[in-house]
């Protein structure tokens, strides 16, 4: 990575922070682009070149995962199926406490999950994060009509499960005790898959 590239990246992780912290504190609809921009010392038309919709403040967290079903299926071994990939992937996210899979109980993280799943304009967005990450996975998948539906199954499936985990925790679960029944959920998600879509 260049050293330009470097410190773009360090100007998008700390515009980010600046704005999810304000979010937090204050709701997000509560803060607007101007004040986030203010805090960041940058220029609002700066803040849109880096992100686009307001939105992105947030779900930049989200951007390094876009891809990762994708990447999963290019490196998994050739004697195993893209499905037991995405599968063992999803519950070692599980046995890490991935944030990414709605078992994550730490403060912060809860806190920046109830913000998302509670601004109905941020779920929204989240969307047009998942579609790209379908887009990418029936690509890695041979992107053929049955490649774009799997994609499109397995996205649903994961996103379910994380949200029924998270649902989970919000309730009060500590991860660890709703890491059995996590797992069982997720065991019995991609049985369906499999049977589903009628492959390994």
């Amino acid at each position: 990575m260049s050293l330009r590239e470097r410190k773009k990246l360090l100007t998008y992780q700390a515009v980010s922070d600046a704005a999810i912290a304000m979010f937090l504190e204050r709701g997000f609809d509560k803060v607007s682009v101007a004040e986030v921009a203010a805090a960041a010392d940058i220029s609002k038309p700066t803040l849109f070149r880096y992100f686009p919709a307001k939105e992105d403040l947030v779900l930049h967290r989200f951007a390094d995962h876009e891809d990762e079903p994708a990447r999963v299926v290019a490196a998994r071994a050739q004697t195993e199926s893209p499905l037991d990939a995405l599968h063992r992937h999803f519950l070692d996210g599980l046995e890490r406490r991935d944030p990414v899979t709605g078992l994550c109980d730490v403060p912060e993280v809860l806190a920046f999950l109830r913000l998302l799943y509670g601004t109905p304009s941020l779920v929204a967005r989240l969307y047009a994060y998942q579609s790209r990450s379908e887009a990418a996975l029936a690509q890695a998948l041979g992107d053929r009509l049955e490649d774009r539906l799997a994609a499109g199954q397995i996205i649903v499936v994961q996103r379910i499960l994380a949200l029924e985990n998270w649902r989970r925790i919000d309730a009060g679960e500590s991860a660890d005790q709703a890491y059995g029944r996590a797992v069982e959920a997720a065991e019995r998600a991609f049985a369906q898959l499999r049977s589903g879509l009628g492959t390994g």
